[in-house]
């Protein structure tokens, strides 16, 4: 019966208490009477008198037959009576239903109200349960051996009478309540927005939800139960998201642009609460728990996924493992039977846990947090219907609101465009590009953040780019954020969005034509943080791509920052891939030819890089002896270990990075002291299709393009 206890952890913030899944042992008669009478008192004495918002009935049954409990325990912790076998087990098992009882009404007093509303008769059901268990207990307990007085005898008698005629219970009003809400949501179907008075009524009358703060904690308890939708949970995800959207169309009807949880300083980043289990995890485990840690890098999980053997590793390495060619699990030696990586939440939970518990900085991997998938792909036509209903207002605001509106409609706007090509298509249909670009030069820090990033998650649907690219003055006013932007986030997705919008040929030369543009990028990817330098890199890849760029990034010190990049992680493929477009021209080969430490790091890319690094590292040193000078091929030759490199990926390289590579040793081979270092390189590789003078005529079979990249909502 136990088991059941985790009912509450699959909908719940918080966690339950281990004491939940543990029976005491090793107690004394009196000791385990004592601790139950504790354990039993303290439910009474927290739930007798609060009135909860639902399941008033069921609760308030629930603490009656507790209160009994109560009573029969203090009797026999008073009668020093020793326990009989079957008494010790059916008071044990007594511990684990109070614990259970109270792990219910907690849920119930602490979820969400719309939450509580849609699993009414789940929960109702939980109650019944708990009465049949009780009843259970009592029916096997020896009430004989326990020489009950003849009152204590007679409550425990009525208890059980009371039980057995107790049958499944939902409250009425609750139900009904429960109707008109998924009344609610047909109308939005229907593609109807409900009437105003009424939402404000059920909201405000019945609901209780007074401002726009309980309105936002209702949208973040339903949004959190859409990410751990485990399929099989009544209702839909798509259901869920009907509800989040009607939530929060109704936060601004009833409730306007006052301020709520807004963050002033540091945008909207959500902080994690410590709940139960943080301390329970840190009372448990002195040192990082063994299942915490990746078999490969030994180091603590960021993104825990689970590969088909069951087996779970950190993104980070089983990715470079499977890059690297290995088709079998690095732990059991299993083959693969697919390579797809399944994110393990509730793993990823657990560590976050316990990284808070232990005071220990824990950022989620980029897009290691699948919210927005989920909404988009859970998405439904009442939440279409609601959504468009809140843009209306939200762009009204950034039109004639104050400017603290509109910050806050920017969040909002930020927070829809996340959720599907359909919210980003009619948010810029009804106008936010233009009223989002004023926001863009906003003295107010919070503002600026979040219209650049809402700019960023419009940019990903393919039409708004174009919308983006000709509406006048937001190329410049994007660029600006991205040089003089109040925060390091505003800056970063400034870059992030340039890498969006120059995901179009077209927008590639406009874009690195834009004063300043390629400056910042450039000043970014050398000075910017981690994620700073991602963005930073993957637009300056996508801007190389275009043939007439290269002596504008040769200008601006794009060229010299990529290059710095080759030994930075994280970056050093993106980096590698840019500098094999750029040397394709001979002013580009001579720039790169000139810094002293390109040969090197392409080398260091073609000793540890991932297949598609090495294939652009030596598809580049193939450029740069080939157009970049005497000195710099000169580097090149005399480079440690390059024979062997070469050599290697003739046999193990992908089929480009086996052709480039055969080229590189046949330009070796052509020169002065080529037999002395080459000699023997391409003996029984077959060079016929691969001289000199067979180049492609198609640069973008040369250069390996990290097709995989996308652009992270934010």
């Amino acid at each position: 019966m136990a088991s059941a206890a985790i009912f509450s952890s699959l909908r719940r913030r918080r966690s339950p208490s281990l004491e939940a899944f543990l029976a005491p042992v090793d107690h004394t008669d009196s000791g385990l009477l004592s601790m139950l009478s504790s354990v039993a008192n303290e439910l009474a004495s927290l739930f007798s008198n609060k009135k909860l918002l639902f399941q008033r009935k069921n609760s308030r049954s629930l603490i009656r037959k507790v209160e009994v409990l109560v009573i029969l325990l203090e009797f026999l912790k008073d009668s020093g009576l020793t326990l009989s076998y079957t008494a010790k087990v059916c008071f044990k098992e007594l511990y684990l239903l109070l614990y259970r009882s109270k792990i219910l009404l907690d849920y119930c007093s602490q979820s969400s109200k719309l939450w509580l509303l849609i699993q009414n008769q789940s929960i109702s059901g939980h109650f019944h349960d708990l009465n049949q268990e009780i009843l259970t207990l009592l029916d096997v307990l020896p009430l004989k051996e326990l020489n009950l007085s003849e009152d204590m005898r007679e409550q425990i008698e009525l208890l059980q009478r009371q039980l057995r005629r107790a049958k499944f219970y939902v409250d009425k009003q609750d139900e009904m309540l429960r109707h008109k809400l998924y009344s609610f949501l047909n109308d939005l179907e229907d593609g109807w927005i409900p009437d105003s008075m009424e939402l404000r009524s059920f909201f405000l009358d019945k609901l209780l939800i007074t401002d726009a703060k309980g309105c936002r904690a209702e949208i973040e308890f339903l949004e959190e139960q859409i990410c751990n939708h485990g399929g099989d949970v009544e209702p839909a995800a798509s259901v869920l998201v009907g509800f989040v959207a009607l939530t929060r169309y109704c936060r601004f009807l009833l409730f306007g642009f006052e301020e709520d949880e807004m963050e002033t300083e540091n945008g909207n980043q959500k902080q994690l609460k410590k709940g139960l289990i943080a301390q329970e995890i840190v009372d448990t485990f002195a040192t990082i728990p063994k299942d915490f840690c990746c078999p490969i890098s030994l180091d603590l999980m960021r993104d825990p996924v689970t590969i088909s053997t069951g087996q779970t590793y950190d993104r980070a390495s089983i990715s470079r493992w499977m890059e690297e060619g290995h088709y079998t699990c690095p732990k059991t030696g299993q083959m693969l039977t697919h390579t797809r990586l399944v994110p393990n939440r509730a793993l990823r939970n657990l560590i976050m846990h316990w990284c808070l518990a232990q005071g220990i900085p824990f950022d989620l991997p980029e897009g290691a947090d699948s919210s927005a998938e989920t909404l988009a792909s859970s998405s439904s036509k009442a939440a279409v219907t609601a959504n468009r209903a809140t843009s209306a207002i939200l762009i009204q605001q950034l039109e004639n609101g104050s400017e603290d509106a509109k910050a806050i409609a920017a969040r909002e706007i930020r927070l829809l465009a996340k959720t599907g090509k359909e919210n980003r298509a009619y948010i810029a249909e009804a106008g936010a590009i233009p009223r989002l670009r004023k926001l863009l030069s906003s003295p107010n820090s919070v503002a600026q953040e979040n219209s650049v990033t809402a700019m960023l998650n419009l940019s990903i649907y393919d039409k708004n780019r174009s919308k983006i690219m000709e509406e006048e003055g937001c190329l410049e006013s994007i660029v600006n954020v991205l040089r003089f932007g109040h925060t390091t986030e505003a800056r970063e997705n400034a870059a992030a969005t340039l890498f969006s919008l120059s995901a179009v040929h077209d927008n590639k030369k406009r874009i690195a034509d834009e004063n300043g543009a390629v400056e910042a990028l450039a000043a970014l990817l050398r000075g910017g943080n981690p994620r700073g330098k991602k963005d930073a890199v993957m637009a300056l890849f996508n801007l190389s791509t275009h043939t007439e760029n290269c002596a504008r990034m040769i200008e601006a010190g794009a060229v010299a920052a990529l290059v710095g990049a080759l030994g930075v992680e994280g970056i050093s493929e993106e980096a590698a891939g840019a500098v094999a477009f750029i040397v394709r021209h001979p002013i580009g080969a001579e720039a790169v030819g000139k810094e002293e430490m390109a040969v090197s790091g392409l080398i260091g890319m073609m000793r540890c890089g991932t297949p598609r690094g090495k294939e652009n590292a030596v598809a580049a040193l193939l450029e740069i002896c080939r157009s970049g000078g005497a000195a710099a091929t000169e580097r090149v030759l005399k480079a440690p270990a390059l024979a062997t490199l070469l050599q290697t990926l003739l046999f193990t390289g992908t089929k480009r990075a086996r052709r480039k590579a055969a080229s590189l040793a046949r330009v070796f081979q052509r020169r002065e002291h080529a037999a002395l270092h080459y000699g023997g390189l391409g003996v029984g590789y077959a060079f016929a299709s691969n001289s000199a003078t067979n180049r492609d005529s198609n640069f973008a079979s040369d250069v390996s393009v990290p097709i995989s990249l996308s652009v992270p909502v934010v």
